[in-house]
């Protein structure tokens, strides 16, 4: 059971579950169980941030083909670790044997939360208007998306395993490929009375998520100089051969939030950002159009 905070007014709840997809397969090729967990609350808080909703509570499943209690003990920390980080309550959850289903040392993971935003000041396409100004947020890496392709280009081309050092980077394959998906919560909760809107970039990157924040009259035009592509995705580009459409398409390129708002609200957002140690930057604009992302 949990108790609404007494300062909700008029609250709507608001609710999503996810998984990690075949990031889980790092963690378990690796024998590093402790961050997937951390991964999936910051996935799923990303996930109703976007309609201006705060967390209240969190619910895990784990299946495993032989229960392995230190792999238990592992991935619930890590779930435990993203509830503190963003002030949610864990209530409970499922831990499921089912032999023959999962082939040791496989397992399975998903998460359920449930949020509430004040009914006045749910966020959406509704709320975005010609001339406002697209923010984008740094990722922490690929966060949760991605990984089958990402996994097959690491080790069929450039033939690493998960303890060999990862080209460009200081740190393993198993420790770049793991870093935990980045919560914004921290980062925007300051601000979401400044944002219309948002789009958390996961699977389908820009093109595939940020048209969910635009409605059927606007565009949102990226200005793709406006960053630069961590090395971590050119290394997965030169070696895979894959075509710069796709990569879009495939991961979040560095952009792992993107936030709508008046160009009068901009810098607070930014500054926010800055203040939770996330880098902003202006991404681009909305401007008529037919509901599209425009890469440019």
């Amino acid at each position: 059971m949990f108790k609404l905070p007494p300062e909700a007014r008029n609250p709507i709840l608001v609710s999503s579950a996810d998984g990690v997809g075949t990031k889980i397969k790092v963690a378990i090729e690796s024998g590093r169980n402790d961050t997937v967990g951390h991964d999936l609350v910051n996935h799923c808080c990303n996930d109703i941030l976007v309609q201006g909703a705060l967390p209240l509570f969190f619910l895990d499943y784990v299946a495993f083909g032989k229960l392995d209690p230190a792999v238990v003990e592992a991935v619930v920390a890590g779930v435990a670790a993203g509830c503190r980080e963003n002030g949610c309550a864990l209530v409970g959850g499922e831990t499921a044997e089912m032999p023959g289903l999962y082939t040791p040392p496989d397992y399975d993971l998903a998460g359920f939360i449930v949020g509430y935003v004040e009914e006045d000041a749910v966020l959406g396409a509704d709320r975005v208007r010609d001339g406002d100004v697209l923010v984008g947020l740094e990722s922490n890496g690929l966060h949760t998306n991605g990984y089958s392709l990402a996994r097959r280009i690491v080790a069929e081309r450039l033939r690493l395993g998960p303890h060999d050092r990862f080209p460009g980077e200081t740190g393993t394959v198993a420790e770049v490929l793991l870093r935990v998906h980045r919560s914004y919560v921290p980062a925007l909760k300051p601000v979401l009375r400044h944002i219309h809107a948002m789009a958390h970039i996961t699977g389908g990157g820009l093109p595939g998520n940020l048209d969910r924040a635009l409605p059927p009259t606007l565009d949102a035009v990226v200005d793709v100089g406006s960053w630069t592509v961590p090395g971590l995705f050119r290394v997965l580009q030169d070696a895979g051969a894959v075509e710069t459409p796709e990569m879009f398409r495939a991961f979040n390129m560095g952009v792992g939030m993107v936030v709508i708002a008046a160009p009068a609200d901009v810098a607070a957002v930014i500054d926010s950002a800055a203040g939770a140690g996330v880098r902003a930057w202006t991404l681009g604009r909305v401007a008529p159009g037919a509901g599209r992302v425009i890469l440019t």
